[in-house]
């Protein structure tokens, strides 16, 4: 007799809508790296510094961010105010170093490990107890101060992220080699 893994409900009403929202989002960004190769991948085709296999990069790492937010709280903090950009301490080039696509990664890697982000924030969705819970935003410039986010409006924020890099990924990719997300 073959055993099973028993697997979470599938989420409904305004949890259905978040993840159907998230994963439309996810597949016109991963529509922007369909059939393309490591080095077209890292290829810078406008003045931006934004690549393709770069923004995969970032906005799993942002994603995973923003799940833990939800289901931890806040992570200490960089006062960025005081921050010395010409020797920036490690935390400040690591999230830099989440916009680039390295030499030693591969889109199959970075898309691998963006769809165990992706799996990982739907569960979250589907089995948080609470949207309504929330936390502190941590301080920072782009932040009001004082400001608290529940984990409905933290998901709503990786939509919203997720889509606008996808944005950016679509202008990448037509630059590339003429091909769009849509149309």
């Amino acid at each position: 007799m073959a055993t099973t893994t028993p697997t979470a409900p599938a989420p409904v009403g305004e949890r259905a809508d978040l993840v159907d929202s998230l994963r439309r989002h996810r597949g016109f960004l991963l529509t922007t790296v369909d059939a393309i190769t490591d080095d077209q991948a890292r290829e810078r085709t406008t003045v931006s510094e934004l690549t393709l296999g770069g923004l995969i990069k970032h906005v799993a790492t942002t994603e995973e961010q923003w799940a833990e937010f939800v289901a931890s709280g806040p992570a200490d903090a960089i006062d960025y105010s005081t921050v010395d950009w010409s020797n920036p301490p490690a935390e400040v080039v690591a999230f830099m170093e989440s916009h680039r696509m390295g030499e030693d990664e591969t889109l199959a890697g970075l898309l691998e490990r963006y769809a165990e982000v992706a799996a990982a924030t739907d569960r979250l969705v589907a089995e948080l107890p609470d949207l309504d819970l929330s936390w502190p935003l941590p301080e920072a410039p782009w932040f009001e101060p004082g400001a608290r986010w529940t984990a409905r409006r933290t998901f709503l924020h990786i939509i919203a992220e997720t889509a606008q890099h996808a944005g950016h990924a679509d202008i990448i990719r037509e630059a590339l080699d003429g091909q769009k997300t849509m149309g």
